[in-house]
């Protein structure tokens, strides 16, 4: 059985004007227009319906997209933009060592007087302090120099 006849498309007017528009004009990412390519030659309510495996061949489409993309228009209860648009992720797909606790350890360590022989902390004395705070046993990660310098760029900390 077709996506059509489980989940038929059925697109008003102005969302139809609004889909062509995005086909048509401006810049929008290629995924984004492809979709919107499927859901106007899916939409029953300007007639007849080619067969799926028609309008995948005329959008060089799989029927999985023809399918996924019609599942997702009617989870989304006819929301157009939703369907279209990039679908947000809950979480990253690292969660980052750098927490809250771990900015402020290291603002407060890069606050401390460096080490002996050196004027001042640079992000490479700062990584090697890290690790070897790490490797104590300290509940903080061993972070790389870029990612300090970019946690202290993040909060204004100049090393100086």
């Amino acid at each position: 059985m077709s996506s059509q006849k489980k989940r038929p498309v059925t697109l008003t007017s102005a969302d139809r004007e609004a889909l062509l528009k995005v086909t048509a004009t401006g810049v929008h990412p290629v995924s984004m227009v492809r979709r919107a390519r499927v859901l106007l030659a899916l939409d029953t309510s300007v007639g007849q319906v080619d067969p799926g495996e028609v309008i995948a061949a005329r959008l060089g489409v799989s029927g999985e997209t023809l399918r996924l993309v019609a599942k997702r228009f009617a989870e989304t209860d006819g929301d157009v933009w939703t369907t279209v648009g990039r679908k947000k992720r809950a979480t990253p797909p690292v969660p980052s060592p750098v927490t809250g606790e771990v900015e402020a350890r290291l603002i407060a360590l890069a606050c401390t007087a460096p080490p002996e022989g050196r004027s001042r902390w640079s992000l490479r004395l700062l990584e090697k302090k890290v690790a070897l705070m790490a490797e104590d046993g300290e509940d903080i990660p061993a972070l790389d120099h870029s990612t300090i310098g970019r946690v202290l760029k993040k909060r204004s900390f100049a090393l100086i």
